[in-house]
C-alpha cells in the first residue's frame, strides 16, 4: 500500500471517527448516519475513500452493506510505515538526494549562521 493513500484516508476527522466506530463493531450506513448525525451521501463518500485505501471492508447483506474495519491491513500498513521510518536514511533509495544534502549541511555557511543564532 502507498503511504500517501493511507494517510490521505486518515487525514480527515470524520473518517477517523468512522474508523473508531468500526473498530467498536461492524455497522450499516444507517447506523453510522444515526450515530454521527450526518447524511447518507456524506457517510458514503467517506466510506468510499476508506474502502479505496483498503482500511474498510464491506459485506452485502441483502440490499445493504455492513462495513467493518480491515484491522489486518491497518496493522500491516502502520507496521510497514514504522519500518520505513526506522530504516537508515542512507538505505532508502527514494531519499538518496536528501541524504546527500544532509551530509553536506555542516559545510554550508548559511546553516552554520542559522544554527548559531
Amino acid at each position: 500500500m502507498e503511504f500517501e493513500t493511507l494517510f490521505k484516508a486518515l487525514g480527515e476527522s470524520t473518517r477517523i471517527r468512522i474508523i473508531r466506530l468500526l473498530a467498536h463493531k461492524p455497522m450499516y450506513v444507517c447506523e453510522l448516519e444515526a450515530t454521527l448525525r450526518m447524511s447518507q451521501p456524506r457517510i458514503s463518500q467517506h466510506l468510499k475513500i476508506l474502502k479505496h485505501a483498503g482500511i474498510v471492508d464491506d459485506a452485502k447483506e441483502g440490499q445493504r452493506s455492513v462495513y467493518s474495519l480491515n484491522q489486518n491491513l491497518l496493522n500491516a500498513s502502520l507496521s510497514s510505515f514504522m519500518s520505513f521510518l526506522e530504516e537508515p536514511l542512507e538505505n532508502v533509495t527514494d531519499f538518496q538526494t536528501e541524504y546527500d544534502r544532509i551530509c553536506c549541511l555542516a559545510e554550508d555557511p548559511g546553516i552554520r549562521t542559522c544554527k548559531s543564532l
